[in-house]
């Protein structure tokens, strides 16, 4: 893991190279202003002033060269990645404050998911310098949440099974002083027969189970965090083809998520009642296989006719949804990688966000603005419903045609989701198809920020959140 805390340190003055930004509209004036040697170093590297471009200027002294970099004057926080990867190793600092969240670029342009490289190949270590201290630490965490999403999606699943999953849970768990309770075997049959039945043809040593963390005091608000944990799906006997089969190491993508935001909810100390599922499967195909036209047991009660054993995302979700409200929590968020439909409708950036609470999807969206974490809405059409219908059960978990999938897909979790409790769906892809600065191809948290930015403008408060003040936890 990367160590983000070394590299976002406070200024006390030490020696270090300065940055100063400069945006294009501003470029001839600040080279109007500028000695001789800068016009010249700045013209021979045909400077613009664009986002992404760099010079490196000379001083009095051979290393006390300073920098100048273009920038678009926003608050994106990827604004300073490409800027990183153009700098040697060193201290540095800006001439003039930076908007806190463009910090976060600078440290994820330090990740890599290096694992089994067998050649080592270490990352410049650019430290920066900041005038804002207390900010530090909410800064780390948000970078080392998103790096633990990258690298458990980026992880294959190998080393990924439901065991796995679990133990990672359990180091947070053990780090945040949480509870932590896994349910397998005949416990797990009889309680969430749904994640049972869809984890069933795995070997022994992949067998299902269902994590749950409990965290924070018992009077404060409850909120339940849910992560779909389909550690790889083969799509069962619906089997997939090989393009479709190549990524979906990266279907516990859902559970990435959801246990990295509860970090976040824990390191910040929300004062709230955390309930943190995952359901934790392979859909595997053997000879005990769960096949399309069963009917399942759910823990809600209701029955779930298979129309499609690629469809088994949402029967786990099913049983941990039902969970989460038993307690009668304020809050439910789920997270999955669950529909191709989203991205086909939405593309690979941007989550589609499901809401039976319309002030919580307006919360939800301003908070993915704010951040750079865009979500869109997608409606939960309730005519839509009769395309789950089932002759012989109370539903089908896939409707026939495929046509509006990712509502369809949404509208089957609703149906296991208390009606008077607030609930939100990210049907997010957890992937990043191509490469850009500081976020390479591979595993991507995406409605990370845009979530824990919500969180934390409902519950933080300046005594509970981890720098001791209100500042801005992106």
């Amino acid at each position: 893991m990367t160590d983000f805390a070394s590299l976002l340190v406070p200024d006390r003055g030490q020696p270090a190279h300065g940055i100063q930004l400069i945006q294009p509209a501003q470029l001839d004036d600040w080279v109007a202003t500028q000695p001789e040697r800068t016009r010249v170093a700045v013209t021979t590297a045909q400077f613009t002033g664009k986002p992404g471009s760099v010079v490196i200027l000379p001083g009095h002294k051979p290393d006390e060269w300073s920098v100048v970099a273009g920038s678009d004057g926003s608050d994106d926080p990827w604004q300073l990645a490409a800027l990183v990867a153009a700098l040697p190793a060193g201290h540095y600092r800006f001439h003039d404050d930076v908007p806190t969240a463009a910090t976060l670029g600078w440290l994820l342009a330090h990740h890599r998911f290096d694992r089994y490289r067998s050649a080592g190949d270490p990352i410049p270590q650019r430290i920066l310098l900041t005038r804002r201290p207390a900010e530090i630490d909410a800064m780390v965490s948000l970078a080392a949440a998103t790096a633990l999403v990258r690298d458990l999606v980026d992880t294959p699943a190998s080393d990924m099974g439901p065991a796995d999953l679990a133990a990672q849970v359990e180091r947070v768990a053990a780090r945040f002083q949480a509870s932590l309770t896994v349910t397998q075997g005949d416990d797990l049959a009889r309680g969430f027969p749904m994640v049972a039945a869809v984890g069933r043809a795995a070997v022994p040593a992949r067998a299902p189970r269902m994590i749950e963390l409990l965290w924070g005091d018992p009077a404060h608000p409850r909120i339940a965090i849910v992560g779909k944990g389909v550690v790889f799906d083969s799509g069962g006997l619906n089997i997939k083809p090989t393009s479709g089969m190549l990524l979906m190491k990266k279907d516990m993508g859902g559970a990435a998520h959801a246990l990295a935001l509860a970090m976040l909810v824990m390191e910040a100390q929300l004062p709230v009642r955390l309930h943190l599922l995952i359901p934790a499967v392979e859909n595997a195909i053997a000879g005990d296989a769960f096949r399309p036209g069963d009917v399942l047991a759910s823990r809600k009660g209701l029955s779930v006719e298979i129309g499609n054993t690629d469809a088994e995302g949402r029967l786990v979700l099913g049983d941990a949804l039902t969970r989460a409200g038993e307690d009668t929590p304020e809050l439910i968020l789920d997270f999955a990688t669950l529909t191709g439909a989203a991205r086909v409708a939405l593309g690979p950036d941007l989550p589609a966000l499901f809401a039976n609470d319309d002030a919580l999807a307006d919360a939800l969206i301003a908070a993915g603005t704010a951040t750079a974490d865009p979500v869109w809405r997608m409606p939960l059409w309730a005519p839509y419903n009769d395309m789950l219908k089932s002759g012989i059960a109370d539903i089908n978990n896939a409707g026939e045609g495929g046509l509006a999938g990712a509502v369809t897909a949404a509208l089957f979790l609703q149906r296991f989701v208390p009606t008077d409790i607030p609930w939100a769906h990210f049907d997010t892809f957890a992937w990043r198809p191509t490469a850009r600065p500081g976020r390479p191809k591979g595993g991507e948290a995406l409605g990370l920020r845009a979530a824990w930015r919500y969180l934390f403008n409902r519950f933080g408060a300046p005594e509970t959140n981890m720098t001791g003040t209100q500042s801005d936890p992106t």
